[in-house]
């Protein structure tokens, strides 16, 4: 029991460490290097809500715009930034697994956390803003944000593990990605409820995990939205299988770099 918690206690020691690194990688020592990671979504609202504008779009259930964008763009990106960071870890940071201590799970995890702290960090930034300015808090659950949010982050970081691990031995797997990401923007509830749609397509839709985290987490803050399009079994169901798939690549990417 000792060996094991002293093992666990060394690889938090190695995942902290890392995400330090990568910190200081990314966004360089000073603050100004974090100026990018609020300014990609403030764009992407802007953008949407200039054609709302244009288009006369009605937002349901008394939401207002910004809040309405914010809750879905923001666990929409937090999905795509945590694949795109975490597929490429294993393959930009090889160097690192000459040390004993570092295996390719810890190179994921790194980027993982370090992408769900930053842009958990700039929705609450975003929307407590928002608040400011409307002089109103709509919040109805906190917890249920949070957790959406970590499902996004989660999943997000399993599916990453799995495409790295795979490129391990096939590199133009990751030039699949992106591809296969781009359509999830339009599919996931970003400008749309649930409930507005037909109810065919909303049968389909919902098999979608980021439209149940989506809707899951606009529920958490509008306490005039109350969704019943989102299942917490579905979602873990989702995250369970993807992290055993990734988890077992990623045991055979690590035996191949081994080599």
């Amino acid at each position: 029991m000792r060996s094991l918690v002293r093992g666990l206690s060394a690889q938090i020691n190695v995942v902290e460490a890392l995400v330090i690194r990568e910190t200081r990688t990314r966004y360089g020592r000073f603050a100004l290097g974090y100026v990018w990671a609020f300014a990609e979504p403030l764009l992407w609202i802007g953008a949407f809500l200039l054609a709302f504008q244009l288009g006369r779009r009605h937002i349901p259930n008394d939401m207002d715009a910004v809040g309405f964008l914010a809750t879905g763009l923001l666990p929409f990106i937090l999905f795509r930034t945590t694949v795109s960071r975490t597929m490429g870890a294993i393959r930009a940071n090889k160097a690192l697994l000459y040390y004993p201590q570092v295996r390719p799970l810890d190179l994921v995890l790194a980027r993982g956390i370090l992408e769900f702290i930053t842009l958990s960090v700039v929705f609450l930034i975003l929307l407590f803003g928002n608040t400011i300015y409307l002089e109103h808090l709509p919040l109805d659950s906190a917890l249920q944000i949070i957790v959406g949010l970590i499902f996004s982050s989660v999943l997000a970081g399993s599916f990453g593990l799995a495409v790295g691990s795979l490129a391990t031995m096939a590199p133009s797997v990751e030039n699949l990605v992106s591809p296969l990401l781009r359509p999830l923007l339009w599919i996931s509830g970003v400008f749309f409820t649930a409930a507005e749609l037909p109810t065919r397509i909303r049968e389909v839709l919902l098999w979608n995990p980021l439209l149940q985290i989506t809707e899951m987490v606009r529920a958490g803050w509008y306490r005039s939205f109350d969704s019943n399009y989102y299942s917490y079994l579905y979602l873990c169901a989702w995250i369970l299988a993807m992290a055993f798939f990734a988890l077992t690549l990623e045991r055979v990417a690590r035996r191949k770099l081994e080599i």
